[in-house]
């Protein structure tokens, strides 16, 4: 596939003496001083490089905990699953299906939230999805049967589509390069604590309430959200980007990203990073609670140890990519994925037991961590005007695909129970994919470097 040209060029003004302050619209807070002599002011080519330490971190607490909604609304839930299975008298299968629909949810809302947040603007669609979320998880807590449940788990997971997409094309509106690098790992950072959080908290909730609670707890973060949303979050797309396509439909902007032979290929690595680690969040619960014995609170402690796996990762990430750019990042922690899951499959097949599993499930987590910020970065930096566009493209795929693919584990454990091996050789085909898709579409050496 041919190279597209990046739509992300810095637009030129016709040049003119001045000295003073130019004023960029207020929505992003930035301030370019030139002073008497502009031939020696700094050059800020985005927004966000003017704006105060103090509001840049406001920003990142508020994105950050909108973009944790989406793993919130994912992982507070699974150490319920055997209670669920249990409840509603079904097959694990069964149960990983409202995981599957959540996904599927998550990925349809990003596809339309995205390209809408380009079309009208960030606040609106994140404040009316995010609303969505609130009532879907009221209705997943009064839920009589599993059928309703997954519908309700559905509409969960449009209703959280808007936090992650539109806060990562809310950090591309602002920042740019290196600065792009640093400020998404430090908002991944934010958002990666809600895997090690969320499964704590959803087996001390059990040990509280009926599961049902854990759905009225998603409903009161929802709503926290959206008031932080309201006070907090500025529209960052003023009027006047919205119209630099000459007024492009949703279609136009998904055609000019899916254009870019490299958006395509990180694309197909950030779906099969998060196929494999979907498989194993699906198949965790049976895996550890069924087959290796695990109470509710023991497997949410050994869940929130693999996940500072992602957590170190990604800040890892952030200093190397910077330096060598995130396509060598990309070569590294593909092979990772690879073989930290072949090691699963050889040290459950030689009977080593739990440590055996949880060790290379570690080193796997830590290789998902150094690749997803990678993939946004890749993708988001070579199409800053489209930044919704892709930004849901990318969370569609993400967690589409990985909708579709993680209930495999339960489908070939069928009758025979859940393995470590069985979860592991999902895992690996995924890294394969991952491996392929780098070296033959993206191809690191044609990747240019970010700029400062």
């Amino acid at each position: 596939m041919p190279d597209a040209p990046r739509t992300d060029s810095v637009p030129t003004t016709p040049e003119r003496p001045f000295t003073g302050s130019i004023r960029i619209p207020p929505s992003t807070g930035a301030i370019r001083t030139l002073g008497s002599n502009p031939a020696t002011a700094p050059i800020m080519l985005h927004p966000g490089d003017s704006i105060s330490n103090g509001r840049r971190l406001l920003y990142i607490i508020v994105l950050g905990a909108l973009t944790a909604l989406g793993p919130f609304t994912i992982d507070l839930y699974l150490p319920a699953f055997p209670v669920l299975e249990e409840d509603f008298q079904t097959t694990a299968a069964a149960i990983q299906l409202t995981l599957t629909g959540t996904m599927i949810g998550f990925a349809l809302g990003q596809l339309v939230v995205g390209p809408l947040s380009d079309k009208i603007g960030r606040r609106v669609p994140l404040i009316v999805v995010t609303a969505l979320h609130v009532v879907a998880s009221i209705a997943a807590a009064a839920a009589p049967t599993l059928e309703l449940l997954s519908v309700a788990r559905v509409f969960m997971g449009v209703g959280a589509a808007a936090g992650g997409v539109v806060a990562m094309a809310i950090v591309r509106d602002l920042f740019g390069g290196k600065r792009l690098v640093v400020m998404l790992s430090r908002l991944a950072l934010v958002s990666g604590v809600a895997p090690v959080a969320a499964p704590l908290i959803g087996s001390w909730l059990l040990t509280l309430m009926p599961w049902r609670g854990i759905f009225i707890f998603l409903a009161c973060y929802a709503v926290v959200m959206l008031l932080s949303t309201v006070l907090f979050i500025p529209e960052t797309l003023p009027a006047a980007r919205r119209q630099d396509r000459g007024g492009a439909t949703i279609l136009q902007r998904y055609r000019s990203v899916f254009s870019d032979r490299v958006f395509i290929g990180v694309l197909i690595i950030g779906g099969m990073s998060f196929s494999g680690l979907f498989s194993y969040l699906s198949a965790s619960p049976f895996l550890f609670q069924q087959t290796h014995g695990l109470d509710a609170q023991q497997y949410g402690l050994l869940f929130a140890v693999n996940s500072l796996g992602v957590v170190s990762g990604v800040q890892f990430a952030s200093r190397l990519a910077a330096r060598f750019g995130p396509q060598w990042i990309l070569a590294f922690s593909t092979a990772g994925l690879l073989l930290a899951g072949t090691a699963i499959i050889v040290t459950d097949q030689l009977g080593l037991g739990l440590w055996g599993t949880v060790i290379p499930l570690f080193l796997f987590m830590t290789s998902c961590g150094f690749t997803m910020p990678n993939v946004q970065v890749l993708a988001l930096d070579r199409h800053g005007k489209a930044a919704g566009t892709a930004a849901s493209a990318i969370g569609a795929t993400n967690f589409g695909v990985a909708g579709l693919i993680s209930p495999v584990v339960g489908w070939i454990s069928k009758g025979a129970g859940i393995t470590a091996t069985t979860m592991a050789a999902v895992m690996v085909g995924c890294a394969i994919i991952a491996v392929l898709a780098l070296w033959f579409i993206v191809r690191p050496r044609t990747v240019d470097m970010l700029t400062p």
